[in-house]
């Protein structure tokens, strides 16, 4: 069906309208555009709510920048005003504290699932960013921590601070993390040698670093499962 964005969406075809179509075939029958569309409500005076929803994945580049994406680069696109991006903004934060609060009932039983959590809660930050996991004893999260936030390629993060941090919080064992936002993977000498000085530092505090997790909004690098811890 070719769509005229001069027509309300309540004139076409009730298989055409995402409400409906949710309704009689279900949430996955739904394209992006249509999800999106349902969150906006109403389109704007030249365009419907899925044309207004294709533009901005057009124009911002997909999912998963539009999750990155903040209100004031949403609302750059002509239709889209602060109600429409908040409601979005809002959608993806619920999705992404849904993912944050299911890790909390499971034991972290190895790198996949301390990856797959810290790919939602981090790989998509534009910055730089060091996170810790506080495990207790069945290596469960305790709790979990911002240690620090670099600019655009790099971060600080001072050994100090993880360790006050894990006293605090009683912790067991540490899970740390950062993020790399180019996507690149590889370990920096960098990263290497901070993770040295945080494993070196557990033995003394007697709270052992389990990994340390590189991740990107589409994948992670565990140091431990490579061999460098």
């Amino acid at each position: 069906m070719q769509y005229n964005p001069h027509i309300s969406i309540k004139s076409w075809a009730s298989e055409d309208r995402p409400r409906e179509k949710m309704l009689e075939k279900g949430v996955g029958a739904l394209t992006d555009a249509e999800l999106i569309a349902i969150l906006f409500g109403t389109g704007s005076r030249e365009m419907s709510a899925i044309d207004l929803a294709r533009k901005m994945m057009s124009e911002i580049g997909g999912l998963e920048k539009i999750a990155r994406a903040d209100i004031a680069e949403m609302t750059k696109i002509k239709g889209i005003g602060d109600a429409k991006a908040i409601s979005l903004a809002a959608a993806f934060e619920l999705g992404r504290r849904k993912s944050r609060n299911e890790i909390f009932e499971t034991k972290i039983s190895g790198s996949e699932v301390a990856g797959n959590y810290l790919m939602q809660k981090i790989g998509d930050n534009e910055q730089e960013v060091f996170w810790a996991l506080f495990l207790d004893r069945k290596n469960a999260i305790k709790s979990e921590k911002l240690i620090s936030i670099g600019g655009l390629s790099s971060t600080i993060i001072d050994v100090r601070v993880v360790f006050k941090e894990a006293v605090q919080q009683l912790a067991c064992s540490l899970i740390v993390a950062h993020n790399h936002p180019s996507g690149n993977l590889t370990p920096s000498q960098a990263d290497k040698d901070i993770t040295k000085k945080l494993v070196e530092a557990g033995k003394l505090f007697d709270i052992p670093i389990m990994d340390h997790i590189i991740v990107s909004n589409k994948s992670y690098y565990s140091f431990a499962d490579n061999g460098l811890i």
